[in-house]
């Protein structure tokens, strides 16, 4: 039988890291609001530090930029499968895909608490009618696909010149952005569960794919 010392919770962050979590929260719920009401560019980062009651200095210890605080739901998303990614148990011989696909529906269960989806869904929308912001994606969506491919290449000792591991994580991604599409066509309280179920439904998709073919066009009268 297991005793509570064979299962030891992890040390309960300090008091600095508490303040410092509030304040990231903080920072972020603000800025969604703002955003949503006035537009990416009719808030300035002046008027957001004031409203949170903080200093500029504050607020660039915690984000770089203005659109890095409109994305950080997403951004907190992807950081969180790189760090499963980076230590998930991986039976030899499984497929890299699905072992991607399994770290990207863990991270989804990790960030289920609190706001998370409320705060993902506003910045998906902004993102959709914000150049900047779609901009900032399209780079930190490249920047954690390189990380991930060095931790497959780390782990699984893949040749830095096979084409496929990279592909994979293209294919992981696309998939995973139809199934947040498909999550944000849904009611505003659309949970994470529905949000894992899009997604496993994109990831399904995959293997078809790749036997797609063209029907034939009627021919006309």
């Amino acid at each position: 039988m297991a005793t509570a010392s064979s299962h030891p919770h992890p040390p309960r962050p300090s008091l600095r890291e508490r303040k410092k979590q509030r304040t990231r929260e903080a920072l972020t719920d603000t800025a969604l609001d703002l955003f949503t009401q006035r537009g990416f560019d009719g808030v300035t980062l002046d008027e957001l530090c004031d409203r949170v009651e903080v200093s500029k200095r504050t607020f660039f210890r915690t984000f770089a930029s203005k659109e890095e605080v409109a994305m950080a739901p997403y951004e907190d998303l992807w950081r969180t499968f790189l760090d499963d990614l980076a230590l998930r148990p991986v039976p030899p011989g499984r497929p890299v895909l699905p072992v991607l696909q399994d770290s990207v529906l863990a991270a989804m269960q990790v960030m289920d608490s609190g706001d998370w989806t409320r705060r993902l869904l506003l910045c998906t929308q902004l993102a959709g009618r914000t150049p900047a912001i779609e901009a900032h994606c399209l780079y930190f969506c490249d920047v954690t696909v390189r990380a991930a491919l060095d931790v497959l290449h780390r782990r699984f000792g893949l040749a830095s010149d096979d084409l496929r591991p990279r592909l994979a994580l293209d294919v992981l991604v696309a998939a995973f952005h139809r199934g947040l599409e498909t999550w944000t066509t849904r009611p505003p309280a659309a949970t994470a569960d529905q949000l894992a179920a899009d997604t496993r439904a994109a990831f399904a998709a995959v293997p078809g794919v790749l036997t797609l073919t063209a029907a034939t066009p009627a021919e006309t009268a």
